[in-house]
């Protein structure tokens, strides 16, 4: 009965150890641990909101139920822009976005500006070109957040982890 209170207990728990496939950070293994609140710079481990899930998995660009590993580029108090393929974190030009994926398929494309509040995060890859990530999507809640993701095994990928 114990091990079955134990397993259970288990279930609703964040994953502590992932396994990432993406060439956007290192290829490895990485533990993720609480961050609260999460801060700028951090490596975080982000379950997407249903319907962002929903198109990448569509898309074929990761498996169900995947998390993704992404840098906070913005935190609350921060201005964040999207201006044509122009991203901007308090004014100063910091990545630029694609309008199509290597397929050729249209990326999605919010614009305009917003100051995160204090439930929200910009999250975004700069040293990755190609990566998935707020410059398609825009500013998420801090709720999808899993967790700092820490490498403790890792090979070949992206400079920007």
């Amino acid at each position: 009965m114990s091990l079955g209170l134990l397993a259970a207990a288990q279930i609703d728990r964040a994953p502590r150890l992932i396994w990432n496939a993406s060439a956007s950070v290192p290829v490895g293994l990485y533990v993720v641990r609480a961050s609260n609140p999460p801060s700028l710079g951090d490596l975080v481990a982000v379950r997407l909101p249903e319907d962002l899930s929903s198109w990448v998995v569509e898309r074929g660009y990761v498996g169900a139920d995947t998390l993704l590993l992404k840098r906070i580029a913005a935190v609350s108090g921060m201005n964040v822009c999207r201006d044509c393929l122009d991203i901007t974190l308090d004014g100063t030009v910091f990545a630029e976005a694609a309008s199509a994926d290597q397929q050729g398929r249209p990326l999605p494309r919010w614009t305009g500006c917003v100051t995160l509040g204090s439930d929200e995060v910009f999250l975004l890859l700069a040293g990755v070109a190609n990566s998935l990530d707020g410059r398609y999507f825009g500013p998420l809640s801090a709720d999808t957040i899993l967790g700092r993701a820490i490498p403790l095994w890792t090979f070949g990928g992206a400079a920007d982890a």
